[in-house]
C-alpha cells in the first residue's frame, strides 16, 4: 500500500461524476491545463450513470473546456482527449466496478476522485473495497465532509473500515490557491513577518470572504448549507490554520497537517453570542429555497486560540453573498505604536497592518505610517503575485496534480475536519437569529461584534478589479 512518505504517482484517474457540473466548470479545464503543463501522465475513465460513447465525453470535455473562456491548442486537446474513456452504470451496484476492475487491472497506482454528493461516498468506497480496486490507490473526496461533527465523525467511521486514512484526500480547492500556499512562505521565509507574527504585535486578525452575487440559481443546493457549511467550517477555517500555525521543523510528510491540526485544537467553540447571521433581501425569492428559510447568506463571528502564540488575539471572520465587493483576504492589524515625544498627534497615527488578498489579483500589502506636511497619514507597499510570478495555476490544477502525486499538504485530514466542525457545532445547535440586509451592503451591522476592537477594514481593491 502506497503510503504518504513514500507516495507514487498515479497512472489511472477514475472521476466519478465526469458529466456533473464540477467537472464541466472546472475539471476538464484544469486537466487541459496539466496536459499543457505537461503534468499528465495518465489515464482517465470517466464513470456516470448515463449511457454515453467515449466520443460523445471528448466532444463534453472540448465544450466545458471552451465553455470556461479557455482557448484550446489542438494539438494539446489531442493528446489529452487520447487519455479519456467512459463507464457507464449504477455506482452503488457491483456491476459498475466489475467492469472497472477489468479496466484498471493493468495499472499500478489509481486515484479515484468522487465529485459526487457526500451520501455516495459511502457506498463508492465500499463497492471499490469489494471489488479490490482499493490496494494502493488513493481517493479524493469533494466537499461537503459531513454537515455537522457527528455526521463527519459517522463518515470517518465508515470510511476507515475498508480503507487508510493515508489514502483518503479531502478536498478543499482552497488550500490549491496560490496566496494559500504562499501563507506558509511569506510567514516563515521573511524575518520582516515571522518578528511580529504573534500576539505581542498583533492586536486582532481578520479575514474576509465577500462575493457582490447572491445564491442565484442555486437554492436547491445552499439553502439547506448555508455560509456557514459552505465556506467558513472549511475554506476560512483552513485559511486561519495557515495564518495561525506553528512552523514546521522538516517540512517533509505530514507535518503540514500536524501544525494545522494543533491550533485548530487550540481554537476555542465559537460563543453564539459572538456571531451575527444575516440574510439579503429578496433571498427567500429564490428558487429553490424554502418558504420562511432562515438560513443565512452572511455570517461572521469572533474567535479565540488558546495558546501561546494567539491567547488574547481576537480573530475576526466574515464571510456572505450579495455584498459590495468580490474579495477575499486576511489581514493582520499590529498593536499601536506607543506615544512618541516628537509626534504632534500621535493618536491619529493608524496600526500598521499586513494584508494577503486571496482573490481577486493576490497579492501582499504592507501599510505603514508616514508623514508629510499635511500630518500622519498610511500608505501602502503592495506587490501582485501575478506581476512577480507571472500567470498562477488554477486551484484545481494544484488540487489533481497533488492527488495523481500523492501530495497531502492540499488535502484536509481527518482531525482538522472534526476540529473545525467542533468549532463552528454551537452555531449549529443554537444558530443566532438571521438579520435581513441590503443587496450590496457588507452586511448586517456587526458593531456588537467587534466593539472593543478595531471595526471591519475596507478591503484592499484596486483599479484592476
Amino acid at each position: 500500500m502506497a503510503t504518504e512518505s513514500s507516495p507514487t504517482t498515479a497512472d489511472l484517474l477514475v472521476i466519478f461524476g465526469i458529466t456533473g457540473d464540477l467537472a464541466r466548470k472546472m475539471t476538464f479545464r484544469s486537466l487541459y491545463l496539466l496536459e499543457r503543463r505537461g503534468l499528465l501522465d495518465c489515464r482517465i475513465i470517466g464513470v456516470a450513470g448515463r449511457p454515453l460513447t467515449d466520443a460523445a465525453l471528448v466532444e463534453t470535455a472540448r465544450t466545458s473546456i471552451e465553455g470556461t473562456g479557455e482557448k484550446i491548442d489542438e494539438e494539446i486537446f489531442d493528446r489529452f482527449a487520447a487519455r479519456l474513456s467512459y463507464l457507464n452504470g449504477d455506482v452503488q451496484g457491483p456491476g459498475l466496478y466489475q467492469k472497472l476492475a477489468e479496466r484498471a487491472g493493468k495499472y499500478r497506482q489509481a486515484l479515484y476522485y468522487l465529485e459526487m454528493p457526500p451520501s455516495l461516498f459511502g457506498p463508492i468506497v465500499e463497492q471499490l473495497a469489494a471489488a479490490n480496486l482499493l490496494e494502493n490507490a488513493r481517493v479524493a473526496l469533494e466537499k461537503p465532509f459531513g454537515n455537522d461533527l457527528p455526521s463527519a465523525q459517522a463518515l470517518n467511521t465508515r470510511l476507515h473500515k475498508v480503507i487508510g486514512e493515508d489514502q483518503l484526500l479531502r478536498v478543499d480547492h482552497f488550500l490549491g490557491k496560490e496566496p494559500v500556499i504562499e501563507l506558509e512562505y511569506v510567514r516563515f521565509a521573511n524575518l520582516l513577518l515571522a518578528q511580529v507574527w504573534d500576539r505581542a504585535s498583533v492586536s486582532c486578525i481578520q479575514i474576509t470572504m465577500a462575493e457582490n452575487f447572491g445564491v442565484e440559481d442555486r437554492g436547491k443546493f445552499y439553502d439547506p448549507v448555508g455560509a456557514l457549511r459552505d465556506v467558513v467550517q472549511n475554506h476560512l477555517l483552513q485559511v486561519l490554520a495557515l495564518v495561525t500555525m506553528e512552523p514546521l521543523a522538516g517540512g517533509v510528510g505530514d507535518e503540514l497537517r500536524d501544525k494545522k491540526a494543533e491550533v485548530l485544537r487550540a481554537i476555542r467553540p465559537v460563543d453564539p453570542k459572538h456571531c451575527v447571521r444575516g440574510q439579503y433581501n429578496g433571498y427567500l425569492d429564490v428558487p429553490g429555497v424554502a418558504a420562511g428559510s432562515d438560513t443565512e447568506s452572511f455570517v461572521a463571528m469572533r474567535l479565540e486560540i488558546d495558546n501561546w502564540r494567539w491567547s488574547g488575539v481576537p480573530v475576526f471572520l466574515r464571510a456572505g453573498k450579495a455584498l459590495a465587493e468580490t474579495v477575499t483576504e486576511v489581514r493582520l492589524i499590529l498593536h499601536r505604536t506607543p506615544r512618541l515625544a516628537f509626534a504632534d498627534a500621535p493618536a491619529r497615527i493608524a496600526p500598521n497592518q499586513i494584508v494577503i488578498r486571496i482573490d481577486p489579483n493576490p497579492g501582499l500589502r504592507l501599510q505603514i505610517a508616514a508623514h508629510d506636511e499635511k500630518g500622519w497619514r498610511s500608505i501602502d507597499l503592495d506587490t501582485l503575485f501575478r506581476d512577480d510570478f507571472g500567470a498562477l495555476a488554477t486551484p484545481y490544477e494544484k488540487v489533481l496534480e497533488a492527488g495523481l502525486t500523492g501530495d497531502s499538504r492540499f488535502f484536509a485530514r481527518e482531525d482538522a475536519v472534526e476540529e473545525t466542525w467542533r468549532i463552528v457545532q454551537p452555531l449549529l445547535d443554537a444558530p443566532p437569529p438571521v438579520t435581513g440586509y441590503a443587496r450590496g451592503s457588507w452586511g448586517p451591522s456587526t458593531a456588537a461584534l467587534t466593539a472593543g476592537f478595531h471595526g471591519w477594514q475596507e478591503p484592499w481593491l484596486d483599479s484592476n478589479d
